[in-house]
C-alpha cells in the first residue's frame, strides 16, 4: 500500500525559506528512490530534486545551491528545504516515489512565492 501525503506548502516572499515533507502513509518496503516534482501554471511537470536510496541526489540547474533533498529511509519520509525562493519557483509540488519499476505520486502540496 502506498499513499504519499505532503505538507508544508504555502506562501512565502520572495527571499523566503519552506520546508516541505512527504511521508508514505501506507505499508510497503524502503522505496528505491523518492523525489519532488513541480508544476507551474501552464506548463509541464518538471523534476525538482530526486534522491536515490538516501544517498545519491541529483537537483534540476534552476535550484541548484538552493534547495536541499533529504530522506529519512526507516520512515519513508522525503523533505526539500527550499531556501532563497524566487517568484519563478511558485507551482505545485508534488512527491513520487519509486518501488521496484512502479511510481507512486502525492496529490501535490501548492507553493506560492510572492515577488
Amino acid at each position: 500500500q502506498v499513499q504519499l501525503v505532503e505538507s508544508g506548502g504555502g506562501l512565502v516572499q520572495a527571499g523566503g525559506s519552506l520546508t516541505l515533507s512527504c511521508a508514505n502513509s501506507g505499508s510497503i518496503g524502503s522505496f528505491n528512490a523518492m523525489g519532488w516534482y513541480r508544476q507551474a501554471p501552464g506548463k509541464l511537470r518538471e523534476l525538482v530534486a530526486m534522491i536515490i536510496k538516501g544517498i545519491n541526489a541529483s537537483y534540476a540547474d534552476s535550484v541548484k545551491g538552493r534547495f536541499t533533498i533529504s530522506r529519512a529511509n526507516a520512515e519513508n519520509t522525503v523533505y526539500l528545504q527550499m531556501n532563497s525562493l524566487k517568484h519563478e519557483d511558485t507551482a505545485v509540488y508534488f512527491c513520487n516515489a519509486i518501488y521496484w519499476g512502479s511510481s507512486y505520486w502525492g496529490q501535490g502540496t501548492q507553493v506560492t512565492v510572492s515577488s
